[in-house]
């Protein structure tokens, strides 16, 4: 794809939600996936990105994504909404399986092609993400960092705290992954993350 060429999404429909990547569809589709903590906003920026209000549910109560769902992108690649992570008010049994979830389509589920991790940019490095993203870099898992809510907060807060996750990642990586830094309500990002898988579906 030539760099100038923009992503323009044509079409997003909701395919199917599953609790086992074993029942995901067969397809030889690139999937990108979204994970985040829970209330990191990553219903809202997948319905950004798809120019959709409603394809990807919202709430504002955590933990509202308990499946494996996937949209189908323009007839070419599937957008997929993980399980959110670290939801301190779900039972023991509930992470766990959730945990499952989502270990299960990220290790075994072999059309991942990139998997967005959204921070939430208001917040100083959070230890449970650093240890997920430490867990995908042990595993070779592709991954892109999407910090989330960049308007939330000051240009110059925000651009220390990003800086400060750049710091700490590089205390035990050499490179740092593809960083976006989005906001739902301003559409901040969408257009880089778009050409981002653009780039790598059409390539």
């Amino acid at each position: 794809m030539q760099k100038n060429k923009k992503m323009q999404i044509t079409s997003a429909t909701f395919v199917i939600s599953n609790t086992n990547y074993k029942k995901c569809p067969e397809s030889d589709l690139m999937e990108f996936a979204f994970i985040g903590r829970s209330n990191v906003g990553k219903s809202s920026l997948i319905n950004m990105l798809v120019n959709h209000k409603d394809l990807a549910k919202t709430s504002s109560k955590p933990g509202k994504t308990l499946l494996i769902n996937h949209f189908l992108i323009n007839e070419k690649f599937h957008i997929v909404d993980l399980p959110g992570y670290g939801y301190a008010r779900a039972s023991k049994t509930q992470r766990e399986n959730l945990r499952k979830i989502n270990e299960g389509y990220i290790l075994f589920r072999p059309q991942l092609t990139n998997l967005f991790v959204l921070i939430d940019s208001r917040l100083e490095p959070q230890q449970i993400d650093l240890e997920f993203m430490e867990w995908l870099g042990e595993n070779s898992v592709p991954f892109s960092i999407v910090f989330t809510k960049g308007d939330k907060q000051s240009s110059q807060k925000l651009t220390d705290n990003v800086e400060k996750y750049k710091t700490k990642l590089l205390e035990t990586w050499e490179t740092l992954p593809p960083i976006f830094i989005t906001s739902s309500e301003k559409r901040l990002g969408k257009e880089e993350i778009l050409n981002y898988i653009g780039q790598i579906v059409e390539s």
